[in-house]
């Protein structure tokens, strides 16, 4: 179990931190491994702010076995937690490049398939080349959508088309591709104001 302010639990081996001014608004989340539904460590998924707070609460849950981002513009400060918690970034291959040179271990996801016990990479491309959501089993499934799918303000969650999307087509069949799986929440990447105080998105 995860201790944290209240405001940032999602689940209690779940928490989400206060958006990133380094991604653009964007929000990472916690995974507390160990559990019967989770991998055997805890991950990262996202960046959150470099921080002495954020670096002693993820002290305090036992450390990094890994990070996930789901897309380029979730890099921020990866490298500082990857070094301090002497752990591996995980990135598609075809934005990988943007975190080798820095002096940080890189395992390139290459399509849809396990990254731990519990966690599965789906290559959603379209936001960007690698955009990629992360399933967790745990919960009845949690799909972590980076800013593939994003809150709509109506409960519910949508592709958002903005200036720097890669490619529109293919974005929305990767929305497609998701209806394969089973999930029950949604924990976005950015937006999450529009949640209105609920911590996911149900399906």
């Amino acid at each position: 179990m995860l201790s944290s302010a209240p405001e940032r639990r999602v689940f209690d081996d779940l928490l989400s931190f206060k958006p990133n001014r380094h991604t653009l608004g964007g929000t990472a989340y916690l995974i507390a491994g160990g559990g019967p539904d989770g991998p055997p460590g805890n991950w990262l998924v996202d960046t959150p702010l470099w921080s002495d707070e954020h670096r002693a609460l993820i002290e305090r849950a036992g450390g990094l076995a890994g990070i996930f981002l789901t897309h380029r513009g979730a890099i921020g400060e990866v490298d500082q937690f990857a070094r301090h918690f002497d752990c591996p970034i995980h990135i598609h291959e075809q934005e990988a490049y943007l975190v080798t040179a820095r002096d940080v271990r890189v395992v390139p996801v290459t399509g849809d398939g396990p990254l731990a016990e519990g966690l599965t990479a789906l290559w959603t491309p379209g936001h960007s080349p690698g955009s990629t959501c992360l399933l967790w089993v745990a919960h009845g499934g949690v799909l972590f959508t980076g800013r593939h799918l994003l809150p709509d303000g109506r409960g519910h969650a949508a592709p958002v088309r903005v200036s720097k999307t890669f490619h529109w087509p293919r974005q929305l069949a990767s929305v497609e591709k998701l209806t394969g799986y089973s999930y029950r929440h949604l924990c976005p990447g950015a937006a999450i104001g529009l949640l209105r105080g609920e911590r996911t998105i149900s399906v």
